[in-house]
């Protein structure tokens, strides 16, 4: 009888420090993290680099930081630039970039995570083209 007692008491411990973790482990971030899957390109500021813009894919976002798909392993506490495909446009037509700055923080295979040192965001350059007109001028003349 004392032995059964025991094992459910060490289980209910079991149980506690369980809860305890997750409860550390959640206070530990800042801001709350969203699922979001966006389009981004990335370019490591590193001495020597070559500064070339990579491209991923978001996995979850928050105020603080960015964690996303990278096709190779990112170097820890490197200073990174991220330009984001934001979803949303400026006045239903000029599409928008989210330009953040930081530093990775952890990195593995196909996985990397960015804390934010700062952010911004950025109205992209639209092409305009040529009226359907001035080009079939353009053509003739040509």
């Amino acid at each position: 009888m004392f032995l059964r007692w025991r094992m459910m008491q060490l289980e209910t411990e079991k149980d506690a420090a369980k809860g305890l973790m997750k409860n550390i482990a959640e206070e530990r971030r800042q801001s709350p993290r969203f699922d979001v899957r966006l389009q981004l390109r990335y370019r490591l500021s590193e001495k020597g680099g070559d500064g070339r813009w990579h491209t991923g894919i978001t996995r979850d976002m928050s105020k603080d930081g960015v964690g996303f798909k990278t096709r190779r392993p990112l170097p820890v506490g490197c200073h990174i630039e991220l330009r984001i495909d934001w979803p949303a446009r400026f006045d239903s037509l000029y599409p928008i970039d989210l330009q953040a700055t930081g530093f990775v923080v952890r990195s593995d295979n196909n996985r990397a995570a960015v804390r934010i040192s700062s952010h911004r965001f950025l109205l992209q350059r639209v092409e305009t083209m040529p009226e359907p007109e001035a080009e079939a001028e353009l053509s003739a003349t040509a």
